[in-house]
């Protein structure tokens, strides 16, 4: 009864920080369309009025703000770079394109905008472009873990369950306690019938603090194996 009573305390309490946050979020974008009011061609204002749209996950209100950002500033970073994430978002994979090559022409080589666009690629079924991209992503940052950490996860989708053991290895020895990349190299393991590696993993993100619960899946796998 005791556990049951603290269950449902956490999920009020849950809900109504959620809802908090919330109306915090709603309180930030009410402020800064009354700021717009004044200054309606302040680039600054509609950035941070886009990004608590953005945050209330309204897609097509942020995108009319990034819209209107950049036929003031044709050439934002910031605005070619969450326009595309939103444009994602909706489904526009095209226009979300159009913004991340647009961005490369301004910043060549910029981490997030290559990460975006080899990702939109993979989702939007380019998969050639996709892995080009994300093999150049690694030339150029060969010291970040999301680097490594994506591509894996391209060739697990693709089978290339070997080649991203190696770059799940490679994220955790530069991110040695991230959960995911744990998690994502157990499956892995599992998936190449290695056993004690898989429960390596899975006993490590135990000793890191997830409770076998939510790791009960994968262990009913290890159990399957031989």
């Amino acid at each position: 009864m005791r556990k049951r009573l603290f269950a449902t305390v956490l999920c009020i309490l849950a809900t109504t920080l959620t809802a908090c946050a919330q109306q915090h979020l709603r309180d930030s974008l009410a402020k800064a369309v009354d700021e717009l009011a004044y200054h309606p061609d302040s680039v600054h204002l509609r950035l941070k009025k886009a990004a608590w749209n953005v945050e209330l996950k309204q897609w097509e209100y942020a995108k009319d703000e990034y819209d209107r950002v950049l036929k003031l500033d044709p050439d934002n970073p910031a605005a070619l770079y969450y326009r595309a994430f939103v444009n994602q978002q909706l489904g526009r994979y095209n226009f979300s394109r159009l913004d991340y090559e647009h961005m490369l022409r301004i910043v060549p080589g910029n981490f997030n905008a290559l990460l975006g666009l080899a990702l939109l690629n993979d989702r939007s079924q380019h998969k050639t472009e996709a892995m080009d991209q994300i093999n150049r992503l690694v030339e150029l940052f060969p010291d970040s873990a999301i680097a490594y950490a994506c591509r894996a996860g391209m060739e697990r989708d693709r089978g290339m369950l070997e080649l991203a053991e190696y770059d799940y290895t490679r994220a955790l020895l530069l991110d040695p306690d991230n959960s995911d990349y744990l998690l994502s190299r157990a499956d892995v393991y599992l998936l190449l019938n290695r056993r004690r590696e898989a429960k390596d993993d899975l006993d490590r993100l135990v000793d890191n603090g997830m409770s076998r619960g939510e790791l009960s899946e994968f262990y009913k796998r290890l159990k399957r194996l031989k």
